[in-house]
C-alpha cells in the first residue's frame, strides 16, 4: 500500500533519526519532512514503534497515513510538488 509519513520534530537529533528510520523502510523523501513510498502494514506498524518513542507528544507531530494507487492518482499536486534536489524522475514515477 501507498504509505505518507509527514512530520514536524523540533528536536534536530531525533528528527534525523526519524528520517533514517523512514529510509530504512524504503520510503522515498519527497519533501524536508515528507516521505512517501510502498509498505505492508506490518512495516507500518513497526515504523510507528520505532518513531513513538522518539517525539515529543506535547508539541511533535507526525502523520502517517496509507492510500490506494489509485488514489494517489487521483491527487491534486501544485507547483514543486516534490522536491527535485531529493526525488529523481524515475522514483517520481514509480508513484505518479
Amino acid at each position: 500500500m501507498i504509505v505518507w509519513v509527514l512530520y514536524d520534530i523540533e528536536n534536530d537529533k531525533n528528527r534525523n533519526k526519524v528520517a533514517k528510520f523512514c529510509k530504512q523502510k524504503g520510503l522515498y523523501r519527497v519533501q524536508l519532512s515528507a516521505f512517501l513510498g510502498t509498505m505492508e502494514r506490518s512495516d507500518i506498524d513497526e515504523l510507528s514503534l520505532m518513531i513513538e518513542p522518539l517525539i515529543d507528544e506535547a508539541i511533535d507531530k507526525v502523520y502517517i497515513f496509507t492510500m490506494s494507487q489509485h488514489d494517489l492518482k487521483k491527487c491534486k499536486m501544485l507547483g514543486q510538488a516534490f522536491d527535485k534536489k531529493l526525488i529523481t524522475d524515475e522514483v517520481k514515477s514509480l508513484f505518479i
